[in-house]
């Protein structure tokens, strides 16, 4: 058994953080190549490492005083030394890198959070450290190079058997650093998963795994322990989410499950995230519920559209010319809406209704505002009848009126639109009415 261990920010956050990390290394001896994110915050008034990097450099380029900015940083990383008892010399590496602040880009500054955290981790486990930027390969255009990076790999566990490696970074073939977008650590960790044909890829955060809603929401929402990759793709696309949208795509081919884990309650089961899973009598009929607010719909009718050739594609060609992102499309005979998040047409709506106007010249367009999307995720629901029309009662019954409704041709989701202000209710009722039932057959 191989696992791939990563450990986000606010595992490495402090000393206290990297003891529980040890003691979750040292329980399994199959967590022999350790991935860690830069320190991040210790409490809700302190900084992430990372943001104060950023924060250097915009200080850098706009010509202020700096020092003081990285003195915070530096004192960060001596604290954890200090209370930890570490004997790596990284006072030495922080001085040179203060005096060379000005000539860093941007890509090898703020890499510098998570090379300093995990040379100190690598420290702390007796783990040899190996650099990201000596193991990662990515090319020019910001891909990444899997087999020069397997090539790589070979030749470092020739060496070691164990490493803690900084997240976040690789290089390209000139040997420059290069960064991956915020969260990039989720991605090495899922690298390195697939480069070295691990078992199990754990991702080790603050949260055990996937809530079945928002908590914030519905009280004591149930843990997701099982979930599908394409499951997780359509609850993350709506907000929820704890895992790097990226991190999924080098080893789904692959089928190396992914166990989101809490660093501050390792006993919890967590969620482990999968390319398939076969039906089990246990699984709930749904596996999460998530939304968002402040969707806009375009309604658009044409006395007989269904005849005519070309009218969709003609409105849709307006909102391709102004870069807006099309989220659904519900039709009917006559008509059809184009629903895209109101953020994106916040300064050009009217202006796009406008050349609606002009190049479908429909029979009338009306524009809907305050829409909130809501997705019903679950495998399950395609093999039990009647589930859609439960869930349209249940919200009808309830008095919460559905603008729209939208179903993908693998039925593993079903969208409602519904007003803003009916968001949190429509909510609950959704999983209340699937998870009481539930209840009462376990019990």
């Amino acid at each position: 058994m191989l696992k791939i261990t990563k450990f986000g920010g606010s595992s490495v956050a402090d000393a206290g953080q990297f003891r529980k990390v040890k003691d979750i290394i040292e329980s399994d001896p199959a967590r022999r190549f350790v991935v860690v994110s830069a320190a991040g915050r210790k409490g809700p008034k302190d900084n992430k490492v990372t943001d104060l990097l950023y924060l250097c450099h915009a200080h850098i380029e706009y010509h202020v005083d700096y020092l003081p900015l990285f003195q915070l940083i530096e004192e960060r990383f001596l604290e954890i030394k200090r209370e930890l008892g570490l004997s790596t010399p990284i006072e030495a590496e922080l001085k040179q890198m203060e005096t060379r602040l000005p000539e860093l880009s941007l890509d090898e500054l703020v890499s510098r959070g998570e090379y300093f955290t995990a040379k100190l981790m690598a420290d702390f486990l007796g783990f040899p450290f190996v650099d990201a930027k000596d193991v990662i390969s990515m090319r020019y255009d910001g891909s990444f190079n899997y087999e020069d990076t397997s090539e790589r790999l070979k030749g470092i566990l020739a060496g070691c058997k164990q490493f803690v490696i900084p997240g976040f970074y690789g290089s390209t073939p000139d040997g420059r650093i290069r960064v991956m977008t915020r969260g990039g650590s989720d991605i090495t960790g899922s690298i390195l998963a697939r480069c070295l044909h691990a078992d199990v890829y754990e991702n080790w955060t603050d949260v055990s795994g996937f809530l079945m809603a928002d908590p914030r929401i519905v009280k004591n929402p149930k843990n997701i322990e099982r979930i599908t990759y394409s499951e997780l793709r359509e609850l993350s696309y709506m907000g929820a989410s704890v895992l790097h949208e990226d991190a999924v795509f080098p080893i789904r081919k692959c089928n190396i499950p992914i166990h989101i884990l809490n660093t501050n309650r390792p006993q919890d089961p967590g969620t482990i995230i999968m390319d398939s899973i076969e039906n089990d009598p246990s699984d709930s009929l749904i596996t999460g519920i998530a939304g968002k607010k402040d969707f806009v719909a375009v309604e658009i009718y044409q006395k007989h559209m269904s005849n005519a050739v070309g009218v969709i594609r003609r409105a849709l060609s307006v909102f391709e010319k102004y870069n807006v992102s099309v989220e659904h499309i519900p039709s009917g005979i006559d008509s059809f809406s184009v629903v895209v998040q109101g953020s994106d047409v916040r300064s050009n709506i009217y202006d796009i209704l406008s050349e609606i106007r002009e190049t479908v010249k429909p029979d009338d367009i009306r524009l809907v505002e305050g829409i909130a999307l809501i997705a019903t995720v679950g495998r399950n629901m395609s093999a039990r009848p009647g589930t859609s029309g439960r869930l349209f009662a249940a919200l009808g019954n309830s008095g919460v009126n559905i603008r729209m409704i939208a179903q993908g041709s693998d039925e593993i989701n079903i969208i409602v639109g519904v007003e803003n202000k009916d968001f949190e209710k429509a909510i609950s009722i959704i999983y209340k009415n699937f998870m009481e039932e539930e209840e009462q057959l376990q019990s």
